[in-house]
């Protein structure tokens, strides 16, 4: 059932905003960066997050056969550990499904491939749970620029003065602002509220339950 209110259109990041995959990240890059002479600090690697991994992963190379071969040994580890090492934040389920029968479109726009983003939606229940994914192979341009959320929302028939996207990173924000939909940021994800602030969101989530009354105050 509707509240009879137009419908928004609500875009989410995947990785620290639906499913908490971070662990699995980390050790994916520590696991790609085994035995090498440079290698990011957590801190380091973490502020990279939400990025494409192969641009993360490059500013740590010399050359683009070397970024390769990290590329191949992180994403070995994080096949192999994907299931293990993520889990849905809590109340994430029940509130997509609140969106859903409220009537709201909803997409993902991630930097993650769509292999990946894939297998991470089904592994915790959310196979169907979004009317389109935008995965990193289908922009050009990626986060922090608004190319991803545009294209989410050309997919919905969305406008971005009814839309809003959730996320837990300031490349999240700032690719929201490009766009000209409101955004707001997730405060449990690795960033800190400090760092998110300076992207300037539009709203602070401290939980995926407040997710309704963001909605209520988009109108």
């Amino acid at each position: 059932m509707t509240t009879g209110r137009a419908p928004h259109a609500l875009l989410f990041d995947l990785d620290g905003t639906l499913i908490d995959s971070i662990q699995l990240l980390l050790e994916s890059m520590q696991h790609a960066f085994t035995d090498r002479p440079r290698c990011p600090t957590t801190a380091e690697w973490v502020a990279g997050i939400g990025t494409p991994l192969r641009a993360q992963l490059a500013e740590w190379c010399d050359t683009a056969e070397e970024a390769e071969q990290l590329v191949t040994r992180y994403r070995e580890y994080q096949d192999r550990h994907l299931e293990q090492l993520t889990t849905p934040y809590p109340a994430v389920l029940n509130m997509l499904a609140w969106a859903r029968q409220q009537g709201h479109p909803t997409a993902i726009v991630t930097s993650k491939g769509r292999i990946m983003t894939g297998r991470s939606l089904a592994h915790v229940g959310l196979a169907d749970a979004f009317d389109t994914v935008v995965t990193f192979e289908e922009t050009e341009r990626h986060k922090p620029l608004p190319d991803p959320v545009l294209l989410a929302l050309d997919r919905l028939g969305a406008t971005p003065d009814r839309a809003l996207f959730v996320g837990d990173s300031p490349h999240d924000m700032h690719s929201g602002r490009a766009a000209g939909v409101k955004t707001a940021a997730a405060l449990w994800g690795p960033f800190s509220r400090e760092e998110l602030a300076k992207a300037s969101p539009t709203f602070w989530m401290t939980g995926f339950h407040e997710l309704p009354d963001i909605v209520a105050r988009l109108d």
